[in-house]
């Protein structure tokens, strides 16, 4: 199937739609318990951030805030973004609870509400992989577009190792669907390294691993780079 050939009804209704899975699992204690703790690898580079005077940051599909909250424990101008107004009003409570300053907005990945070399640092872990090739391209774009030139990128994107490849219904090039499957009921996307390394032909990777996450078979691509302009 090529880039170009238009999705079908059912798919295209769901294309832009990971956020309402997100959104139900963001309205209960249980769904949140997973999602409190910041990543690691996101830690580590926080204090690099620090350490190179970068301020100004930018949590992009942010959940309930894990790392909007510690972006902004470390001294960062914070702002994080959502589709879901439950993750969202989550973060503000936390901020709120902990005396921290963040800015939320409510806005979709493939049109951040923000003008062209405002952030420093972006983070988006777990998110821009969740719709077909054109919304990643977009995404990514727009990833460069709000970024200072020389700012740096932290993410993760979904590896062909991944246990869940090739299981459903392929609705465009290595994107696949699994109906009835809360989780997987909407386009993930999915590359190899040098796929990878192609849609990000604007950024100079410093970093790039194939991680297994918690649950087998769960391989995901992290990286850090820096946007060249």
């Amino acid at each position: 199937m090529s880039d170009t050939q238009t999705l079908d009804t059912q798919t295209l209704e769901k294309t832009d739609t990971a956020h309402l899975a997100w959104d139900k699992r963001w309205r209960t204690e249980e769904g949140r318990a997973d999602w409190l703790r910041p990543e690691d690898d996101v830690a580590m580079l926080i204090e690099r951030q620090k350490l190179a005077g970068l301020v100004k940051a930018l949590d992009l599909g942010c959940g309930v805030g894990r790392h909007a909250l510690a972006f902004a424990e470390a001294g960062f101008e914070t702002h994080a973004m959502d589709l879901s107004e439950a993750g969202l009003g989550e973060l503000e409570k936390s901020a709120a609870e902990r005396g921290l300053s963040v800015a939320t907005h409510l806005a979709p990945m493939t049109e951040l509400p923000f003008e062209d070399n405002s952030f420093d640092y972006v983070l988006s872990f777990n998110v821009i992989y969740h719709g077909d090739p054109s919304i990643v391209r977009k995404s990514i774009a727009e990833i460069a577009r709000v970024l200072k030139p020389g700012g740096v990128y932290q993410g993760t994107m979904l590896s062909k190792r991944n246990g869940n490849f090739g299981i459903g219904r392929e609705v465009a090039p290595d994107t696949w669907v699994r109906d009835g499957d809360d989780d997987k009921n909407h386009p993930h996307f999915y590359c190899n390294a040098a796929e990878l390394v192609a849609l990000f032909q604007g950024f100079e990777l410093s970093y790039l691993e194939d991680k297994l996450h918690s649950k087998p078979g769960s391989w995901h691509w992290h990286m850090v780079a820096d946007v060249v302009k």
